[in-house]
């Protein structure tokens, strides 16, 4: 997953921003993306780092709820942009209010409901800073699970 890619190539085949990365363990295991251009709530495990896609369980979430994630995720950019130490970070709790109130009001939305869809996303990066505001570097491209992908 090392290579980077153009926005407008992306776009081009098929890949849709991420919103946000709430957990990260040799590639994204959680967080928020675009799902044929609606926002979802993405949740994977088992990666191989061999394939470049992974299996994730989606399930959608609401304008309100992604404006929280977003206002949350810019929380999290200024941060990880800044000069502060691990000790200052707000996922530590307790250091920022409004972070700490958001993990509060975001937390029964992050997990999975029953009938959540099962989806295979490919990963790529794109040649932007990792943290920004508009959800960082990360893409996805997604199929159903009994599909495979192309090679492009």
């Amino acid at each position: 997953m090392a290579e980077s890619f153009n926005e407008r190539q992306l776009i081009a085949d098929g890949f849709e921003r991420a919103y946000t990365v709430l957990e990260w363990y040799d590639g994204p295991r959680k967080g928020l993306a675009v799902i044929s251009g609606v926002p979802h709530y993405f949740e994977g495990w088992d990666h191989d780092p061999a394939d470049a896609a992974d299996e994730y369980v989606v399930w959608p979430a609401g304008e309100p709820v992604v404006a929280m994630e977003r206002e949350q995720w810019a929380i999290y950019v200024r941060y990880e942009v800044s000069e502060a130490g691990r000790e200052e970070h707000p996922a530590n709790g307790g250091i920022h209010a409004r972070f700490d109130e958001l993990t509060s009001l975001l937390t029964p939305y992050r997990q999975a409901p029953d009938g959540a869809r099962r989806l295979v996303g490919e990963v790529r990066l794109d040649d932007g800073d990792r943290y920004r505001p508009d959800g960082g570097d990360l893409w996805f491209r997604w199929c159903p699970v009994s599909e495979s992908f192309a090679e492009d």
